[in-house]
């Protein structure tokens, strides 16, 4: 048996385009949605995740408004930049490009993001709301792992799904989207004491180590069947690679996300769709007075 493609370039193209129309009619009614995105240093890669946020957005009819901070900036100018986007009544959504340098606190940074124009679904408010089960605006990677499950119709009510990551971006979060699905759902890290074992459990595995020479998941790691989602990314062998040994594992999983063009285009529709959702509040609020 060879496993189906969770196809994230397909999935996200249909996304796209629902958040292409929604912006249309919100520009119809008068409201231009928004993206401004911070971005603080010249990290490579962050800056070219930031030009492809601002590429797929311009696609979509959002427009953006780009922000750049040197890396030497005090965590005060950061802080009066997210006041004043706050403030700004023509932006919708705030993206602080993560991680942020050493110097700079990023929790009191998420701290003071206006929680509606959060996209990312960073702010300690937007992750409360996601413990609750009652968030607006999610993680755009979680949100957007779940979003591909149910585009190919893939039922993880009841199942048994293993996480490897806990952090906020990824795993922390991913672990409340499922239990709103009704996954039983298992949160493994580096601490994890026989973690094969627990990974042979899985119905779904969803892995984002993202480190291709500490962790590799192989086909002697998943039980028969499995769903293995592949959120890693790093550069092995001069390539993008993720954490799933793909050639092998595609042999025994039932669904398999591949690497690029899995999990990483639904990230970015996500974000986009969180946008349109951030200007949709943004009209009921001054509809409301």
């Amino acid at each position: 048996m060879t496993a189906r493609i969770l196809d994230g370039l397909v999935a996200a193209a249909s996304l796209r385009s629902n958040v292409k129309r929604a912006a249309s009619q919100l520009r119809s009614e008068g409201i231009s949605p928004c993206l401004a995105t911070v971005l603080v240093g010249d990290e490579p890669s962050s800056a070219l995740y930031v030009r492809n946020k601002h590429k797929a957005a311009a696609d979509a009819g959002i427009l953006t408004r780009d922000h750049k901070l040197p890396s030497s900036c005090t965590q005060r100018e950061l802080l009066e930049l997210i006041e004043t986007l706050n403030r700004d009544t023509e932006v919708h959504g705030i993206l602080i490009q993560l991680p942020l340098p050493t110097q700079i606190n990023e929790f009191l940074v998420l701290s003071i993001l206006n929680p509606v124009k959060d996209v990312d679904g960073l702010t300690p408010y937007n992750a409360g709301m996601l413990m609750s089960g009652k968030a607006i605006l999610k993680p755009c990677t979680p949100a957007g792992i779940v979003e591909l499950l149910d585009y190919n119709k893939v039922d993880i009510s009841g199942i048994d799904s293993v996480i490897v990551n806990r952090s906020t971006l990824v795993g922390k979060p991913l672990a409340f989207l499922l239990l709103e699905r009704d996954a039983t759902v298992t949160v493994c890290h580096s601490k994890t004491k026989m973690l094969v074992d627990k990974l042979k459990t899985a119905d779904v595995l969803i892995t984002a180590v993202g480190n291709r020479e500490h962790f590799v998941l192989t086909a002697d790691m998943i039980k028969p069947h499995a769903v293995v989602i592949d959120v890693g990314i790093s550069r092995y062998d001069g390539k993008l690679a993720g954490d799933v040994d793909f050639e092998n594992v595609k042999e025994k999983a039932s669904w398999i996300t591949p690497v690029p063009g899995g999990v990483g285009p639904m990230t970015i529709s996500m974000l986009l769709k969180n946008t349109i959702t951030a200007a949709s509040l943004k009209k009921e609020m001054n509809n409301r007075r």
